[in-house]
């Protein structure tokens, strides 16, 4: 947690841990109060035989914001963060002032090739190899390399790299073997929100993509915002899959900007109903 405001709360990337918003987080925190967990089975937070699935996640960030105090917060979710983003939309509605979704997953099948191939069966028996001393520390060489050079290295293999390295513990792989698995098969995503998003309508929402991400296609960021009524579109064109790190000035000041222009959402569960009885299109 850091800063004080209106509540925000960041959640991460599969393999990713809190850390993947080192760069953004302080930015924000100028202007609110900044929550971000290390979601379980990643980071530092426990990683035990158990659920896995968008529920689980949803409902244990909804457990979160009970423990520390806060009855709503704004929420924001990164790739597979996104998607449990969304679910806790769905699930605690009530608990959501505004939901932003970032290179987010659970909006169409498509998905890089090296989550797919992640869910295959024997994947567990691979993934030891990859994650193995060796290559991250000939990753990590290959990293200061260019940084001594004066070349940046690349958000999305920054971002990458360090999942890898996340994954040389056992329970780490299989934590992130039992997620992917909920939410990936080898020919795409399997779990799709498209054909709720029009519950979102009243929700604040804004939608920000890298038009270069390679792990998920900004396509599915112009899909979501035709499918979600008064939602925002910001795309950074230069940016991957983490354009909070590609360019986290512009991405705190679009992210405070929707917020101070924005009311917080007002839950109404006859609204609800309405929707949820409504003939599909």
């Amino acid at each position: 947690m850091a800063g004080t405001g209106p509540a925000i709360v960041l959640i991460h990337g599969i393999t990713s841990s809190s850390q993947s918003f080192a760069r953004v987080l302080p930015r924000l925190a100028e202007h609110h109060t900044v929550i971000a967990p290390d979601l379980l089975g990643h980071g530092a937070s426990a990683k035990p035989r158990g659920d896995y699935s968008l529920g689980a996640y949803a409902s244990g960030i909804r457990d979160l914001l009970v423990a520390l105090g806060h009855e709503r917060a704004t929420v924001l979710g990164h790739s597979l963060g996104g998607g449990i983003a969304m679910q806790l939309a769905y699930q605690f509605p009530e608990r959501l002032e505004r939901l932003i979704l970032v290179s987010s997953g659970g909006l169409g099948r498509e998905v890089n090739l090296m989550l797919r191939a992640a869910t295959l069966p024997g994947s567990e028996y691979v993934l030891p190899l990859l994650a193995a001393p060796p290559l991250r520390s000939a990753a990590t060489a290959v990293t200061r390399v260019l940084g001594a050079v004066g070349i940046r290295p690349n958000m999305d293999l920054q971002g990458m790299a360090e999942g890898f390295t996340s994954l040389s513990a056992v329970d780490a792989r299989r934590a992130f073997l039992h997620t992917a698995r909920s939410i990936i098969e080898p020919s795409g995503q399997r779990v799709s929100a498209a054909d709720r998003l029009y519950l979102a309508e009243g929700l604040p929402a804004l939608i920000v993509w890298g038009a270069r991400d390679p792990m998920i296609p900004v396509a599915h960021a112009h899909a979501a915002h035709a499918a979600m009524p008064g939602s925002r579109l910001e795309i950074f064109e230069s940016a991957g899959h983490f354009p909070f790190n590609q360019e986290p000035d512009r991405f705190a000041a679009v992210i405070r900007s929707f917020v101070a222009e924005t009311e917080p959402a007002v839950f109404d569960e006859d609204r609800l109903r309405r929707l949820l009885r409504r003939p599909p299109a």
